[in-house]
């Protein structure tokens, strides 16, 4: 069998980075609440 997980920072990025949540509305509202509650990292990567 081979692995389910095959990490790339790229594709992390463009999928779920700041960017990326920063297109839609969804993703803003992720960013807002992640500032609300004070987290250190935003967005992963």
């Amino acid at each position: 069998m081979k692995p389910t997980f095959r990490p790339h920072r790229l594709k992390r990025a463009r999928k779920i980075g700041y960017r990326a949540r920063m297109a839609t509305p969804g993703g803003r509202k992720v960013i807002r609440a992640r500032r609300l509650k004070g987290r250190k990292r935003l967005t992963v990567v």
